[in-house]
């Protein structure tokens, strides 16, 4: 034999396997509407907690894969393997929004909702920026104190004391 007839006879299989199931199952809730009270209520009971049963676990997976991936894209961002254009994807959530905004109320945004994004937008801009620069203040501040663990007198320290205890002095007796 060929190995398409093969394949062929298989699907075959496949597919009288699947009638069988459902002739099993058209045999066990046939025609509902016929039934008693008490069957019609079993059966969709036992129906809808199965549906809802498989509907939590498939939606949990579904919440896990779509958290993990965000959570992994955010990883990799942070450790610099990617690089998200965040300005670019809030732009975008934007328009989008514009146009459901548009469609729902038959209104497009108010230039008071552009002018707040717009800022907001910026602000954090600024805000990225200031963190950036965070660790060159720490780096500038650990040197000025001493080291981390905590202040060391250096030359510095006694010129800054003697010059502030200067222009006290010279403030004073003026």
């Amino acid at each position: 034999m060929s190995d398409g007839k093969v394949k062929k006879d298989a699907t075959n299989k496949e597919i009288i396997n699947m009638s069988d199931a459902a002739g099993y199952l058209d045999r066990f809730v046939g025609d509902v509407s016929k039934k008693s009270a008490t069957k019609q209520i079993l059966i969709g009971a036992g129906s809808g907690w199965a549906t809802g049963y498989v509907t939590m676990k498939v939606g949990k997976m579904a919440a896990i894969a779509v958290g993990g991936g965000i959570i992994l894209l955010q990883m990799a961002n942070q450790q610099g393997i990617i690089s998200i254009d965040w300005n670019k994807v809030q732009k975008k959530v934007d328009k989008v929004s514009d146009k459901v905004e548009e469609a729902v109320t038959g209104q497009g945004p108010s230039w008071a909702d552009k002018a707040e994004r717009f800022v907001d937008r910026k602000l954090n801009q600024a805000e990225d920026v200031l963190n950036k620069r965070t660790k060159k203040a720490k780096k500038w501040y650990t040197n000025l104190i001493g080291d981390e663990t905590g202040c060391k007198v250096n030359d510095l320290h006694v010129f800054l004391v003697a010059f502030a205890a200067g222009v006290a002095i010279g403030v004073g007796t003026a």
